[in-house]
């Protein structure tokens, strides 16, 4: 099961003043049932730059997606399930259910499916990545750096994967902004 975040938005009523729009867990989750420990909630999104803070709606009330729309950007949790959990599986079992969940985000095209390693992908973003809790490894097509909670990656469109090698579901929040491809 995901972690729930509890999200609380700001806006304005109709004098100007500020005010407390939501607060409460965000509903905007994209979660695999077979894959317990993994997935994403979506924050906030923003559609342009510079972004709109003009009225009520919630911007995050879309479809989850992998990036951002163009020229926006999305705010999320992430969680990374530990790679001892999924021990027992085969890699052309891996590479079915890894290519299935790109899908599900809308980013088949990210996908690097000819790695050797599983979940690699590239996306046209710069991503300012966190690590909060457990422990995480980046891999990228040359070495691997293991995290520590508080630990930031400025991913800048480089093919990338994400490897748990704790015992326990890692928790990162990631700020993803729409750029030009490299």
């Amino acid at each position: 099961m995901l972690r729930p975040v509890r999200r609380i938005v700001t806006g304005h009523n109709n004098e100007g003043k500020s005010i407390i729009l939501q607060d409460g867990p965000s509903p905007h989750v994209l979660e695999n049932p077979t894959q317990e420990g993994r997935g994403l909630t979506d924050l906030w999104r923003s559609f342009a730059s510079p972004a709109d803070n003009c009225g009520n709606a919630d911007a995050a009330d879309t479809q989850v997606t992998l990036s951002p729309p163009g020229n926006g950007s999305v705010f999320r949790f992430f969680q990374i399930r530990p790679a001892a959990w999924d021990a027992a599986i085969s890699d052309e079992e891996r590479s079915k259910r890894d290519a299935e969940n790109f899908a599900k985000m809308g980013a088949s095209r990210a996908h690097d499916s000819a790695s050797s390693q599983h979940g690699m992908h590239k996306t046209d973003t710069v991503d300012y990545i966190i690590l909060l809790s457990g422990q995480v490894s980046l891999v990228l097509d040359e070495g691997e750096v293991a995290m520590e909670p508080m630990d930031v990656v400025i991913q800048r469109g480089t093919n990338h994967a994400w490897i748990n090698h704790g015992d326990e579901p890692a928790v990162l929040a990631g700020i993803l902004i729409d750029a030009d491809p490299v």
